[in-house]
């Protein structure tokens, strides 16, 4: 069965074609990031103006790849077998440019029409055979590689029920159980601030401007103990909780008011007394670094952590990672420590940002064709309820 599926929840246009759930026949994104980096985040009217232009030559594009030539008189469009469209949750004014395409190519078509919540979507990138590369596609750094632990459906460790998903983005931090490829039971999530939010406002707090999470990234790596003697205990917020809900605007306000301590003189570990007067871009720089270590690591060890104890309670065989923050490498590497008891699964790093690529698996593995007359954009579509 192949699927055309279409992704504007944001500022990404996106359009694919998936067949049977797992092989990726040709995927597109076009996106707005940097129209948006000038006002420090994404602006909804413009994102939505970039879709109007972008969808249709992205669509087009999808449908003219090297699996969906012309065959015995069919054009591409006469071999898709279903469309699916992301309903929400999102930005209306976006959500609203790829509903209305989607249901005009239905009505045109007559093809069935699939609607699909795009927070849930994020998890069936975990279904995909990453074995079939496309441009664009992001591998996993081989520093990290993970063999048959880490990666798509081509791994020799198949995605084992009951599982636990977790779904790590900018706007959603859920966990979720799941039994099987359709039954799915919402088991807690972000109270405020999502992780992926803290990571981009601790960013721009450290003058990242709107790299967000990736500038964390790098910047931790660049940190050595021995940098800077100041090392502030930056809170792990509800690790200890038993719920299973998440909490970071706690992190963000600590990391605020930490930093804020760094205009005053600081002692570097090597180098005695450090005074305004002397102080240089050196050391700057290693609390910089200092700060985005001490972030990714609270970040991480709340997300691992509570993972890790739901899939301990639910028993679970395996535990699914995604989201734009699942491309993270350090948290990766601490899930990885538990691969002998769990079976852990993340996706290539580009199907863990938004695509289209996951919202046609969802739509193949749990989605139900629906009349496109009923069928609307919904912005503020509920996680919870599944």
């Amino acid at each position: 069965m192949r699927i055309l599926a279409i992704e504007t929840s944001c500022d990404e246009t996106a359009c694919a074609v998936v067949e049977d759930g797992t092989k990726i026949v040709s995927s597109v994104v076009a996106s707005s990031t940097k129209m948006h980096e000038k006002y420090g985040g994404i602006v909804p009217e413009v994102a939505a103006r970039e879709q109007l232009k972008c969808i249709i030559p992205v669509i087009t594009e999808a449908l003219s790849g090297s699996g969906l030539e012309k065959r015995k008189g069919k054009t591409p469009l006469d071999t898709i077998d279903a469309i699916a469209v992301t309903i929400g949750p999102g930005l209306i004014g976006s959500l609203l440019v790829g509903v209305e395409t989607a249901k005009t190519l239905a009505f045109v078509t007559g093809k069935p029409i699939i609607p699909v919540n795009h927070v849930l979507a994020h998890m069936y990138a975990n279904f995909v055979d990453s074995s079939f590369v496309i441009p664009g596609l992001i591998r996993n750094p081989s520093s990290f590689s993970t063999g048959s632990r880490l990666g798509g459906r081509d791994d020799k460790k198949k995605i084992q029920f009951p599982a636990i998903s977790l779904v790590v983005s900018g706007g959603h931090t859920e966990l979720y159980l799941m039994k099987s490829t359709k039954d799915l039971t919402w088991l807690g999530g972000t109270l405020d601030d999502a992780a992926g939010e803290c990571f981009d406002k601790t960013a721009r707090l450290l003058g990242f401007g709107s790299q967000g999470g990736v500038a964390i990234q790098e910047a931790a790596r660049s940190y050595h103990v021995s940098d800077i003697a100041y090392h502030p205990q930056l809170p792990r917020p509800m690790i200890h909780d038993d719920s299973l809900n998440f909490s970071f605007s706690g992190l963000k306000t600590a990391v605020m008011r930490e930093w804020k301590k760094c205009s005053f003189p600081v002692i570097p570990a090597q180098a005695g007394i450090q005074t305004k007067k002397n102080s240089g871009s050196p050391i700057k720089s290693g609390m910089t670094n200092m700060f985005a270590y001490e972030i990714q690591e609270a970040i991480t060890d709340v997300l691992v952590t509570k993972t890790i104890r739901a899939a301990k309670q639910y028993h679970a065989k395996s535990i699914l990672l995604s989201g734009g923050v699942a491309a993270n490498l350090r948290l990766r590497e601490k899930f990885n420590i538990h691969h002998s008891t769990f079976n852990i699964h993340a996706p290539d790093g580009a199907l863990c940002t938004d695509n289209a690529v996951m919202i046609a698996s969802y739509a193949f593995f749990r989605g139900t064709p629906t009349d496109w007359h009923t069928i609307t954009a919904v912005p503020n579509l509920s996680v919870e309820e599944i």
